[in-house]
């Protein structure tokens, strides 16, 4: 995966792919509404193995019925990569399972 960090034109154009999705600063965040607090934890815990296979880790915060994503790679000074986007990737492809909106 890659690990120079895009340019701001980049990051947007590669947001684009993924609605929800927004820069906020050097990251790239995502904020998850769920219908009670099981269905954002178990949201959590999987964004934990896929963070585990990606061997990338970004801030999570659980709220009572909502999740945020924070993500940019530290290696490279915080700037978001190519393997940012991937990670934000994933989580979208497992949301809908955990009736995320």
């Amino acid at each position: 995966m890659a690990v120079e960090p895009l340019s701001q034109k980049d990051v947007e154009v590669r947001l684009q792919e993924l609605p929800g999705w927004s820069t906020d600063g050097d990251r790239i965040t995502r904020r998850y509404s769920f219908d009670g607090h099981f269905q954002a934890a178990a949201m959590v815990v999987h964004i934990a193995q896929i963070q585990e296979e990606l061997n990338h880790h970004s801030d999570l915060t659980l709220g009572y019925n909502t999740v945020t994503v924070a993500v940019n790679t530290h290696s490279v000074g915080g700037k978001v990569t190519g393997l940012d986007v991937e990670l934000a990737r994933r989580i979208e492809a497992v949301a809908p399972g955990h009736g995320a909106r």
